[in-house]
């Protein structure tokens, strides 16, 4: 095709992707005014979930509940809230906060392993999410998560907030736009694992904490300081590690820069380190290459001097390199396009990532990062930790969401709940 036909198509293309997902779906629990406050409850307050509750009271929105597992931290919490007007409602458990018919979303910032149950309870429960990345801890959750917010009508949105960022947005244009030509190879570049040291003999449980309530559907475990609150993104029992940590961002906006919100990769295989003493268990350095059905190949480098930090989209007639703050390209003059030509292919735009949930909660269109795409992204992460601890390639049918002839790593895409959590 030449650039003018392959940008008719690939318009007409997104245009039939749009119409598949419409909004009229997505029906309103209650209708809001136009000057009406929408009435949140934060699930996870610390650290990342402390920001989120500053950025939703800042958007105009209403923390009415907070639920938190440690007393300290919904203290903490509570008085961020209270500061900028009433004290919220405390709970210690999500499903009491979730029976509040005050509540018109709920915005959860837990580990990983909490995920998808809080996300599927919610929108049961007729609430809006707003979860925070990776969107699931296992393929099959995502799918479920999905499935969930479909069926109860939904807005759910993955707190991927880089597709809210400007430079990426620019960068997907002139990737999407052929302004690099044909997409021939992206690099994905993340960081090491920056977990705290070995985690020591057993520990007494602080008063503060539920530890029960914090484990939920995971494995038990001894408590440990160093396996809970941050540092639980280093342990397989609740998260995956830089991989879904770092690698929900920026192969999240290489998904989006390929055109493959709805898809995904059909192999991936590479290499893999660990931490000698296994101080923690997830990827010290990795280098895997992902392939997709159209021929190109995605390289994710984690501890790899060749491969900088964020997304590089090479083409055949040049490259964009973008991360947090920064965008260059090959040529130069690339980063003056301008970009809002009629006939040009237009990406969603969002620029608060925060306030895009709660306009689209208004809407009831689907936000820019659904939970369809945060679906789709953390798959890749998901299926990059397979192949890791795997030790070997694995094929993916992106339309099936399985392992074809594989059953120890479709075994793998799953994980069984503690009673008496169940699927």
């Amino acid at each position: 095709m030449n650039r003018s036909t392959r940008r008719s198509f690939l318009r007409s293309s997104s245009a039939a992707v749009a119409t598949a997902f419409a909004a009229p779906m997505i029906l309103p629990r209650r209708v809001f005014g136009a000057n009406e406050r929408i009435a949140i409850g934060a699930i996870g307050v610390r650290n990342q979930g402390a920001g989120n509750v500053k950025r939703f009271l800042a958007a105009g929105a209403d923390i009415v509940a907070i639920c938190d597992v440690d007393s300290k931290v919904a203290a903490a919490g509570t008085a961020i809230v209270s500061e900028n007007g009433p004290t919220p409602k405390i709970f210690g458990d999500y499903r009491q906060l979730l029976e509040d018919k005050r509540i018109d979303a709920v915005v959860i910032t837990t580990p990983d392993h909490w995920h998808a149950l809080m996300t599927i309870d919610a929108c049961k429960a007729g609430k809006d999410v707003y979860c925070e990345k990776p969107l699931s801890l296992t393929i099959a959750e995502g799918r479920r998560m999905v499935a969930a917010a479909r069926e109860h009508h939904r807005i759910v949105q993955t707190g991927s907030q880089q597709r809210s960022s400007p430079e990426f947005w620019k960068a997907c244009m002139l990737v999407r736009n052929g302004f690099i030509g044909e997409v021939t190879e992206v690099l994905v570049g993340i960081p090491g694992p920056n977990h705290p040291g070995s985690i020591g003999p057993e520990e007494v449980v602080p008063p503060e904490l539920d530890y029960q309530m914090w484990l939920g559907p995971a494995p038990f475990k001894s408590y440990h300081g160093k396996r809970v609150h941050y540092n639980f993104r280093f342990w397989w029992d609740y998260s995956g590690g830089q991989m879904t940590n770092f690698g929900a961002h920026h192969l999240d906006i290489a998904q989006w820069g390929l055109g493959m919100d709805h898809s995904g990769p059909v192999a991936v295989d590479g290499t893999a380190e660990f931490h000698p003493q296994m101080l923690h268990e997830v990827t010290e350095k990795c280098r895997l290459t992902y392939t997709y059905a159209n021929g190109v190949r995605m390289t994710l480098g984690q501890g790899q001097a060749d491969i900088a930090e964020g997304t590089t989209f090479i083409g055949t007639k040049g490259r964009v390199t973008v991360g947090r703050g920064t965008l260059t390209t090959e040529p130069v003059a690339l980063t003056t396009s301008p970009l809002d030509a009629v006939e040009l292919i237009q990406l969603y735009r969002s620029v608060d990532h925060t306030q895009d949930f709660l306009d689209c909660m208004r809407s009831r269109a689907l936000p820019i990062c659904d939970v369809e795409i945060g679906h789709r992204s953390a798959t890749v992460c998901h299926l990059g930790n397979l192949v890791a601890r795997l030790g070997r390639p694995v094929t993916w049918d992106p339309n099936t969401e399985t392992c074809p002839g594989d059953a120890e790593a479709q075994f793998m895409i799953d994980r069984t709940y503690r009673a008496p959590w169940t699927h």
